[in-house]
């Protein structure tokens, strides 16, 4: 009988360096694709509610007036700071440009109710008329 002799063969290879550079193209692909959302810089402990509810996709982006534990008014995506008459003018200004804009008030539950009043009048002095008071579901963070 004849019996064949085998070839050990080499173990592969795996080539570290290529490894590392498919691993930095895809952290690169993710960091670039992801869309981050962005915060208003101001912290709000929203009220608690039984009835809250989430907002769809696909309607508009709200206005947002948000007050804070000290009646502080922040106007806007960016959060800026307002005064009340400047908050009147704001609003008039937009509800110029779009005549059904909607208003979203992020009050903090331990912020003065009267200064919830004063947005509330205030964009109804603008002509708004689809104001909302943000809230959150009952035992969400």
């Amino acid at each position: 009988m004849r019996f064949y002799v085998r070839k050990r063969r080499q173990a592969p290879a795996v080539i570290i360096v290529a490894l590392i550079d498919i691993l930095i193209v895809l952290l690169i692909f993710l960091m670039v694709t992801t869309t981050f959302k962005q915060q208003p810089a101001l912290k709000i402990a929203l009220p608690e509610s039984s009835q809250a509810q989430k907002s769809g996709a696909n309607e508009t982006v709200p206005l947002v007036v948000a007050v804070d534990e000290q009646g502080n008014m922040r106007y806007g995506p960016q959060a800026t700071p307002v005064t009340l008459e400047r908050l009147k003018t704001e609003l008039l200004a937009e509800a110029g440009k779009k005549p059904d804009l909607k208003l979203s008030i992020m009050a903090d539950k331990a912020s003065p109710v009267g200064q919830v009043i004063k947005v509330m009048d205030a964009s109804k002095e603008a002509g708004i008329t689809n104001n909302t008071l943000v809230t959150k579901e009952v035992g969400k963070p």
